[in-house]
């Protein structure tokens, strides 16, 4: 008998830690992990002052998930840490993951803004290979607009 395939999503703001743990859950779950950011900035080097950026990054992340896509239906593990800020989002990839007939789990990384801020600063002294800098006012607008998981959704 085969094992189901899962669909990991790392749900948290930048600086919360997904891709560390994206990281310890590939190595866990033999999974394929997709960062865009490690795509995108090989592809198209630290162009976050671009007019362009947004939309390389959506393409990104759409190519990344036809690769997931593909990936799942051969029955491995795939880990998307992309963010996914957006109940609307997060339920899109559940209904994606159903359709392939793959499992979803979320994980979820809570941190309070203090220490978002104090990890991006930490961050943007000494960037890692493959990470673009922000401002703390951009993480700052982002804290706004993030909708975390509901009980529900964790479950």
């Amino acid at each position: 008998m085969s094992t189901i395939a899962t669909l990991h999503l790392m749900v948290g703001l930048p600086c919360s830690g997904k891709t560390t743990l994206a990281r310890k859950l590939e190595e866990k779950y033999s999974a394929l992990r997709l960062t865009p950011d490690e795509w995108h900035i090989r592809l198209f080097g630290q162009d976050m002052d671009d007019k362009e950026h947004d939309a390389r990054h959506n393409l990104v992340e759409s190519l990344l998930w036809d690769v997931a896509g593909r990936v799942l239906v051969i029955g491995a593990d795939v880990i998307l840490d992309f963010g996914f800020w957006a109940r609307s989002e997060r339920e899109d990839f559940r209904s994606r993951a159903a359709e392939l007939g793959a499992d979803f789990k979320i994980h979820f990384l809570e941190v309070p803004e203090e220490m978002l801020l104090e990890r991006l600063a930490a961050r943007n002294a000494q960037l890692p290979q493959y990470t673009f800098p922000l401002p703390n006012m951009m993480l700052r607008e982002w804290i706004q607009s993030f909708e975390p998981p509901s009980k529900e959704e964790l479950e």
